[in-house]
């Protein structure tokens, strides 16, 4: 709607007022039309042609002034902020300050209007102007707007100008802060300047602002006994603090995070981010110092919550509703933000400034949180929790930027016990009340237990993250020893509890293992701080309920008792042990140290603990007492307790440990003790039996447990593969007569062959890798052709019946297939140096059988699919370790399969299907198609490790060729519905990018019709909206056009000579060069591709010069502003020239152009996009 477009914002003169009235009455007809729910759309197009119109402003100001529709008058706000951040290269300086200050002005004027939201818009859209040219205004000018604004807060102006004020710079700073800066379709570098300029130059003076502000009106509100407007002003001013204090602070060179940019992709740098709870550390720098130490300004704030407090109290004794009021609640989190403050803020002065500080807080939230009786009763008597719970917040905010050792003395200045006592204490509190009101909803006593459980938590893990466990002050065990006896009391009361819950839905009931995995981390922290006292409670506890179960057997129902046991199990499983996240996890530190005084191994707490309960664990071999104890659920937490302990004390290593303590006297007085605890479960101790139990059990577990998926997946997933990952476990395992008999099991039983397909495989795996136990080499082979060769050949002889075709229907002939193929995969999956021949030659030896097997179940998708990840993950495991004539062998195979997959596939997904099989069939072709990229990358990898004596190249073998061939046979299966799933599309491109950059000579070498499809998904990729595959083709274009460039320059034709009768080469790079240019400048795209776009233009304008000088004169030319033309041209010109560009292709150069398109893309994309 053209009639929109009024000229510049300082040149309102001419404009027609009618004209201005008639936009207006549209507007406002369209924003009453969406609320009205007519015609929507039309009313929306409506509205979006004014903020696309060229310069509105003049039209959005009469609106905001004159309109009595208040969506109207925030829709032409909206306007201005798109118009202006679209047209800022070609306003003028003033017509920029106009536009800000009218902002300014309106929200000023309008202080006291009822519609907040327009005010809030306004205000917004002042802050985004501001900060868009926040690097072009002189000092003067900046200095100018903040004189307006400051004026405003200080309340010369009244309460309500003083409140939008404060608002404003709120919105300033938000604007301003990575996390909630608005997009500008500007480099991050811009975004990275402004925030820098900011905290250095600003940030503290708006903070200063702020408590000025606060200050001027709190004694009105303390004086006052009824609402007053000042409050809105107070808590404004509280929430701006808090927003300046959350601020990432970069310009504190010690501080931890500084030199991270934080408008790049990562993960924050401190150690609040693997807690539940949010505690944001504030480290602002000396430069603070004054402002927030110094001034008494902390001693102001708790004095204004405290008379807030205290009036409140006094008014309404039995009411608690003041609690969750805004301005106490900014007040808190204020409070609760100050225990967080550390760093360089506070002198070299052994910490004393900083205890100090945090003292003065812990005062005041001691009085939220104590008696923890007496509070936790008055909430659960209808008071608001929040100042409780903020109260918890605080003890986690102090405890994670003090030791524990300073954060227990803190208490002790100002009562007769530490502070560790009273986080015991507290959360002692909270898991009564959790007991007593045992329910599955989420209370406040869960948040506080979660809260209470991370403060613990960052007090007990090593703040330098060495894996060690923190050590407590004598009366810091205690607390930590009476806390964890409540913990393991409530934990047994809702287990036992949870026989008697009749719902079906119970959380309890339902939970997995895993799903309490890190509130049980946390528990296991703080039985560790007390070891010599809950590792004995524990043992009481289980020797306890052994004893009624073996008294009551057969007399009581054993079932709360065994849901105690299931409890204690996970509880002990990880006070024993760490989950060791793909490594051998150690004995935890605080076991290793403690129980100094015992040198024989089976008197060892930890020993006497794990005996028990291995014992336990080996009545389940017993058919009667496993029908009457060992439920399938009790058996879960069996295998699970079992498989975390033997990966930590079962034959464990030796050596290690020489870095346990710094305090080398402790460390010899331990070493003993060490000694026999590892010693006892060790290879030429009780290793081997406890060993031979395992695997005892495991088996049972398999084939007396039919159809308990879960058990059995614990068993085949975590178990058993723990068992085969050290060499010296392996080296017992694989001479046991019971692991034989497991061998055996699988191979014949067919209780074994009813295992779930994941379970199939993975016990394959395991099996497989066991044969790395045995001693000689040809002994491990032999193993595993033992294990594998009735499959194999099983395979080969149906594939050789002469009615293959009907037999194979046969639902049990398929799943027999299925069920084998799933072995077989499992054992490819086990590939290692030491059996790579064996599993060589069973790959091998169902080659021919695979390919008759494909042919025959072309429309069982399900097989298929399994005869592709079998072969995808048997070359992956061997390409490495092929010969020249076995890679040939293996390839020819592949290419093979590939073809006769093509030809069962082409056109198989048909538009006339209803939408229901139709989905399906695209989800099996996606599974499909993702498989055999997998396998292509697989090839892929020859090139890249390859540990053959010979070379593949002898053969006549080319990888690369070979990959684009087959790339040639699938991608046209690959249509655009199917790249719209995210990991096939992912995996396409990243396998294509790939091979452009690895290999871009051999893209001249196919056919016409593979190159232009290849091209075609490459244009396509770079129009994608994931930015990863953007990325990855615009890396494939670096390396395409780079590699014609340099060869060019050599004398050679590069890419040019790929089609007789034209110049290919240079079609390519035009279409790209015209594709990659229309993107940066007219499209939208996330800010992190600018360097990738960048490396890419590069090659591609030096590809084509011609063209790029074409371009952009046809640019200057469509600009009918002299001014911008000229701006346009010296552009263009500084764009390949500016930094000492040259026309190399090296990393500096590389450097120079990002820098050259940052500041193009600054100065042209603004004013091109309105063209």
């Amino acid at each position: 709607m053209q009639g929109f477009s009024d000229g510049a914002a300082g040149a309102g003169v001419g404009v027609d007022l009618a004209q201005l009235q008639s936009t207006m009455h549209t507007i406002e007809v369209a924003c009453t039309s969406i609320q009205m729910h007519i015609n929507p759309t039309a009313a929306e197009a409506t509205i979006l042609s004014l903020s696309q119109s060229p310069q509105p402003y003049k039209a959005c100001q009469f609106i905001l002034e004159n309109s009595q529709v208040a969506n109207a008058r925030f829709q032409a706000a909206a306007a201005i902020r798109d118009a202006a951040i679209r047209e800022w290269g070609f306003l003028s300086a003033e017509d920029r300050r106009n536009l800000i200050s009218f902002c300014l002005c309106f929200v000023m004027q309008h202080a006291s209007s009822p519609e907040g939201y327009v005010q809030a818009k306004v205000s917004s859209v002042a802050a985004q102007l501001m900060k868009r040219g926040w690097l072009d205004f002189k000092p003067e000018e900046k200095e100018a707007f903040l004189y307006q604004v400051n004026q405003a807060i200080l309340g010369g102006h009244g309460v309500d100008v003083q409140f939008i004020g404060v608002n404003f710079l709120e919105s300033l700073v938000s604007e301003f802060s990575p996390s909630t800066s608005s997009a500008m379709g500007l480099p991050r570098e811009f975004h990275e300047q402004c925030r820098r300029s900011l905290e250095l130059n600003y940030l503290k003076t708006f903070y200063c602002w702020a408590r000025d502000a606060a200050l001027s009106v709190t004694n009105k509100i303390v004086e006052s006994d009824a609402a007053v407007p000042e409050v809105k002003v107070c808590n404004a001013a509280l929430r701006l603090m808090l927003q300046i204090l959350n601020w990432e602070f970069q310009n504190d060179t010690n501080s931890m995070k500084a030199g991270i940019n934080v408008f790049s992709a990562g993960i924050r740098n401190d150690t609040a981010s693997t807690k539940r709870s949010e505690c944001v550390i504030v480290q602002p720098g000396p430069a603070w110092r004054d402002v927030l130490i110094s001034s008494g300004h902390v001693g102001w704030l708790l004095g204004l919550y405290a008379a807030l407090r205290q009036k409140f109290s006094q008014k309404f004794p039995r009411e608690g509703y003041w609690l969750d009021c805004p301005i106490a609640v900014s007040a808190r989190k204020l409070i609760v933000q100050f225990c967080s403050l550390t760093g360089t803020i506070f002198p070299s002065d052994n910490g004393k400034m900083q205890e100090n500080h945090l003292l003065q807080l812990l005062s005041e939230i001691l009085q939220w949180i104590d008696p923890p009786d007496a509070v936790a009763k008055a909430i659960e008597e209808g008071k608001s929790e929040s100042e409780m719970l903020d109260g918890c917040r605080g003890l986690l905010s102090i405890a994670t930027v003090m030791t524990p050792f300073v954060f227990d003395q803190l208490l002790k200045a100002i009562r007769p016990f530490g502070t560790l006592t009273l986080l015991s204490n507290l959360m002692c509190e909270v898991v009564k009340v959790l007991m007593t009101n045992n329910t599955d909803e989420e209370t406040w006593s869960w948040e506080a237990r979660d809260i209470l459980l991370d403060t613990w938590t960052i007090l007990l893990l090593p703040m330098d993250g060495s894996g060690g466990d923190a050590v407590l002050p004598p009366e810091g065990k205690h607390a930590a020893a009476n806390l964890f006896g409540m913990i393991v009391e409530s934990e047994l009361k809702v287990a036992s509890a949870s026989v008697a819950n009749d719902d079906g839905d119970s959380d309890y009931l339902q939970a997995s293992i895993s799903a309490m995995d890190e509130r049980l981390s946390s528990y296991a922290l703080i039985a560790r701080a007390a070891i010599d006292v809950t590792i004995p409670l524990l043992t009481r506890l289980f020797s306890e309920r052994f004893a009624r179960l073996h008294q009551g057997r057969g007399i009581i129902d054993p079932t709360e008792t065994l849901e105690e046991l299931y409890s204690l199990l996970l509880i002990t499983g990880h006070v024993l042990a760490d989950e060791g996240d793909g490594e051998t996890p150690l004995v935890p530190t605080a076991i290793q140290m403690h129980f100094v005084d015992i040198v024989e191994g089976e008197k060892h707490p930890v020993v006497v603990l794990s005996g028990a309960i291995i014992r336990f664990a080996e009545q389940s071999m017993d058919p009667g007492v496993r029908a009457t104890v060992f439920s399938p659920r009790l058996m879960e937490a069996v295998i699970w307790f079992l498989a975390r302990w033997s990966h930590t004390y079962l034959m464990p290593l030796e050596e290690a440990n020489s870095h346990l303590s710094h305090d080398y006297e402790r460390q010899l007085q331990s070493i003993n003790s060490r000694k026999a605890l590892l010693s006892f479960f060790g290879e030429h101790n009780q290793g081997k039996t406890v060993l031979n139990i395992i695997v005892h059990i495991s088996m049972m577990t398999l084939m007396s447990y039919p159809g308990e998926k879960d058990l059995q997946g614990l068993t085949c997933h975590h178990l058993l593969p723990t068992l085969v990952r050290r060499k010296s476990v392996c080296h017992q395992l694989v001479s046991l007569d019971s692991w034989r008999d497991l061998a055996n099991a699988f191979t014949n039983e067919k209780a074994l062959f009813l295992l779930s397909s994941a379970n199939q495989r993975s016990l394959a795996q395991t099996l497989v890798l066991s044969a790395s136990g045995l001693r000689n080499l040809e002994a491990s082979n032999q193993f595993v052709r033992s294990l594998m060769v009735h499959m194999t050949t099983y395979l080969v002889e149906l594939s050789n019946k002469n009615d293959l075709k009907n037999v194979a229907q046969q639902p049990d002939i398929i799943m027999s297939v299925s069920c084998l193929l799933e072995r077989l995969r499992g054992a490819a999956s086990a590939a290692e140096p030491r059996t790579q021949r064996a599993i060589y030659e069973m790959g091998i030896s169902v080659m021919n059988p695979v390919l008759l097997l494909l042919e025959v179940y072309k429309h069982e998708s399900a097989v298929v699919y399994l005869l592709l990840k079998f072969i995808v993950d048997w070359v992956d495991g061997q390409i490495s370790y092929l010969e020249g004539q076995e890679t040939a062998s293996v390839i020819d195979f592949c290419m093979r399969l590939l073809q006769l997959y093509s030809s069962h596939n082409i056109g198989k997904i048909s538009v006339s299907l209803s939408s229901t099989l139709l989905s399906e069939a695209k989800t099996e072709k996606y599974k499909d198609l993702r498989a055999l990229l997998q396998l292509l990358s697989s090839l892929c990898s020859k090139d890249l490790v390859d540990f053959s004596s010979d070379s593949v190249e002898v053969t006549g073998t080319n990888i690369s060729q070979v990959v684009f061939f087959g790339l040639h046979i699938i991608t046209p299966l690959i249509s655009l519905e199917l790249l719209k799933y995210p990991k096939l599309c992912h995996d396409y491109f990243s396998l294509l990018s790939h091979i452009l950059e690895v290999y871009p000579e051999t893209l001249a070498q196919l056919n016409s019709e593979a190159f232009a499809h290849i091209l075609g998904t490459l244009d396509f990729g770079l129009h994608h909206q994931d930015g990863d595959i953007v990325n990855m083709c615009l890396g494939a274009l670096k390396a395409l056009a780079s590699y014609h460039y340099r060869e060019v320059c050599a004398g050679k034709t590069g890419l040019g000579s790929h089609a007789a009768g034209g110049n290919i080469a240079e079609g390519i790079f035009s279409r790209f060069l015209r594709s990659l240019l229309q993107l940066l400048l007219f499209e939208d795209y996330s800010p992190d591709l600018v360097g990738a776009a960048a490396d890419a233009l590069l090659p591609l304008i030096l590809c084509e010069q011609g063209l790029y000088q074409r371009l952009g004169n046809e640019l200057i030319e469509r600009q009918t502003n002299p001014t911008l033309k000229s701006r346009l041209a010296n552009a263009l010109h500084s764009l390949t020239s500016a930094n000492h560009l040259s026309s190399t292709l090296d990393r500096v150069n590389y450097q120079r152009f990002r820098k050259n398109l940052n500041s193009f893309l600054i100065e042209v994309r603004g004013f091109l996009r309105t063209m």
